[in-house]
């Protein structure tokens, strides 16, 4: 943060960009060890994302290095680059793109945007989408991976509420039968699968068992288009 604020504040523009510029490599650096070394782990970047390092993380990182390393051939301040801020710009809109913590700020909601105007059963009552087209949208989700290994067979049983689709599984959890439901935003949460929405938004999964007692959830869960 104090780089950060050297760079937008004169007067040693040297200093502060040849700082920026080790500090970006060494940025680089942790996050190929850690996706290498320890695949797992969570970038730790920004926010509360518990993803592990991906290919977007880098080249943000990456994109922090080109741009202190352009700083150091400066000799005026950033406020003076007259045609040069257009640069400044896209390079900033880059930034946002390549921050998944941003994206529920810009590309969900173009998402969403596309989806009102070309799902094919944007308009259609909830009763009446297939069950097939909702089971693919399960199979493809992150939610369906975390418990693939849990499930005990095909759907069990589905059903409509206020614009949405359960969807349960017959599943085993330490030995004990169990019950796995597909939902959004429900109380007792467990699958989340949109049912006019292709976007797998707030998926969460959860197994429980006959009494309702929820006996496996994932903490965390990748967001996915």
């Amino acid at each position: 943060m104090l780089i950060a604020l050297a760079l937008l504040l004169p007067p040693f523009w040297a200093i502060e960009a040849y700082a920026a510029a080790a500090l970006s490599v060494g940025f680089v650096g942790f996050l190929i060890y850690s996706k290498v070394v320890v695949p797992e782990a969570s970038c730790g970047c920004a926010g509360k994302s518990a993803k592990p390092v991906g290919n977007r993380p880098i080249a943000r990182a990456l994109l922090l290095l080109a741009t202190s390393a352009a700083a150091t051939f400066a000799t005026t301040g950033w406020w003076s680059a007259g045609k040069g801020l257009a640069v400044l710009v896209v390079e900033a809109a880059a930034f946002a793109m390549l921050s998944a913590e941003l994206d529920r700020y810009w590309l969900l909601p173009l998402r969403r945007f596309r989806i009102r105007l070309s799902h094919p059963y944007a308009n259609t009552a909830s009763d009446n989408t297939p069950r097939a087209a909702t089971q693919r949208r399960v199979l493809l989700s992150p939610a369906y991976r975390a418990v693939d290994g849990l499930l005990r067979s095909d759907i069990h049983d589905y059903w409509d509420d206020d614009g949405w689709r359960f969807v349960s599984y017959a599943a085993r959890y330490d030995g004990r039968r169990a019950t796995a439901v597909f939902a959004v935003f429900a109380v007792f949460a467990v699958f989340a699968v949109p049912h006019q929405d292709s976007t797998a938004v707030s998926n969460r999964v959860a197994v429980v068992d006959d009494d309702g007692l929820t006996l496996y959830r994932p903490t965390a869960l990748a967001t996915t288009g």
